[in-house]
């Protein structure tokens, strides 16, 4: 399966905020297929998986989020995508990410990749709390936007060799409705002050930027609020001397946090490219 393939099955499935669980089966059935991974679940409705590969490099970690709005008052029916005019229309702010991280799991049976893990958090939209929580579980009580970033960054912390880099693939509004892709990176800029950027992990983080802008040199350097915030805090403040980049790459999206949610095919590839051409050349002793 490719990317956009994906993508659309994985937009099919209402995981709502705090149902997450709700897309497990359909991922355990995607990872079946590739011997080299392993899923651990991490509580509550989170998943990490490691997928193994080249040992003589740190691995690499590659975010995406499993929650999505709840636009259609909890109804459980499956819900509808299409392909349309070069662009995957139906529930994207959660399934873009999710479609690229898997479809990379996939080619680096074929690819010299590090080690990846793919990590899959619930709760990263605080819309649902803000809007309807009566929809849900526990009518939002105990649940807070990016907790399950956080719980995963716990989990890596204590049970897994730590990454080189964090990289979230997400979504960005933008481009307003036009092709593009953005790279945040910045996230200690959302912290009121409680963290300071070491010079070197600023230098790492420029080392992507540079890198990534080689790749695609129309790419929009930015900063907003998703996971990628979550696991650069939780991470570096734990282990400040490891200096562990926490960056963005994300496909434009139009409408944004509504239904019918729309992204370009072409975006995507582009950033499956990149991500590829990163995984396999990167050079982690310069770095």
């Amino acid at each position: 399966m490719n990317a956009i393939e994906l993508i659309v099955a994985c937009a099919k499935v209402p995981s709502y905020s705090t149902y997450e669980e709700r897309l497990h089966p359909l991922i355990h059935e995607i990872c079946a297929q590739v011997d080299e991974a392993t899923i651990y679940p991490v509580a509550d409705n989170n998943l990490v998986i490691k997928v193994a590969g080249d040992e003589s490099r740190p691995p690499v970690a590659l975010t995406a989020h499993l929650d999505k709005i709840d636009h259609f008052e909890g109804e459980e029916r499956e819900l509808a995508v299409r392909l349309e005019n070069g662009r995957i229309i139906g529930q994207m702010d959660n399934t873009a990410g999710l479609g690229v991280c898997l479809d990379l799991m996939f080619r680096s049976r074929s690819h010299d990749f590090p080690t990846l893990y793919l990590l899959f958090s619930e709760m990263e939209e605080g819309t649902g709390l803000r809007q309807h929580p009566e929809r849900m579980k526990n009518a939002g009580v105990g649940y807070k936007a990016g907790m399950g970033a956080e719980r995963i960054a716990h989990f890596l912390l204590d049970e897994l060799p730590l990454p080189a880099c964090v990289i979230t693939i997400d979504t960005t509004p933008k481009f307003k409705g036009e092709p593009g892709i953005a790279l945040y990176d910045t996230f200690w800029h959302r912290t009121d002050g409680t963290f300071e950027a070491s010079a070197l992990l600023k230098n790492r983080i420029d080392g992507l930027k540079s890198f990534f802008q080689r790749l695609h040199p129309e790419i929009l350097f930015g900063n907003a609020v998703n996971d990628y915030i979550e696991y650069g805090i939780v991470l570096n403040k734990a282990k400040p001397a490891a200096a562990i980049p926490s960056i963005a790459i994300e496909p434009s999206i139009f409408p944004y946090h509504q239904e019918n949610e729309g992204v370009y095919c072409e975006d995507v590839e582009k950033i499956v490219d990149m991500l590829t051409a990163f995984l396999a050349s990167f050079d982690f002793q310069a770095f």
